[in-house]
């Protein structure tokens, strides 16, 4: 009778624990007029940390509020992109992080600045 406690001990012991998954790391650089990636490609229900930085010369933004509701976030992620407006703004110089799970679908993203998206600064945010 004291073997099965013992044998089931050394199971438990015996099988790997499985830590939550490291989000991956993907870099978006926002320069004058541009995103770089122009089309980002992230993998859905796998979680990401979105390195954003602005190369510029003055403040950009990257808008993607269907991209941001649709993806899973806690609440200090969720304000990072400022809650249901779905924006990452940044000056000069400026970088910040966002860690999420992506859903599956394709996202329109700009910078929201006067004349930004029309002089080319648009992209796509592609979830498979």
């Amino acid at each position: 009778m004291r073997i099965l406690p013992l044998t089931l001990a050394a199971l438990v012991l015996a099988v790997p624990v499985t830590a939550a998954e490291t989000p991956a790391k993907v870099t978006v650089a926002l320069a004058n007029f541009s995103f770089t990636p122009a089309d980002l490609h992230l993998h859905a229900g796998h979680p990401v940390t979105i390195h954003f930085v602005n190369n510029g010369s003055g403040g950009h933004d990257f808008t993607a509020a269907d991209f941001f509701a649709a993806a899973t976030m806690d609440a200090a992620n969720r304000a990072r992109v400022g809650g249901t407006k779905g924006r990452i703004s940044l000056g000069k110089g400026e970088s910040s992080d966002v860690t999420l799970v992506p859903r599956a679908g394709t996202y329109k993203a700009h910078c929201s600045h006067f004349m930004h998206s029309s002089l080319g600064m648009t992209g796509k945010v592609i979830v498979d």
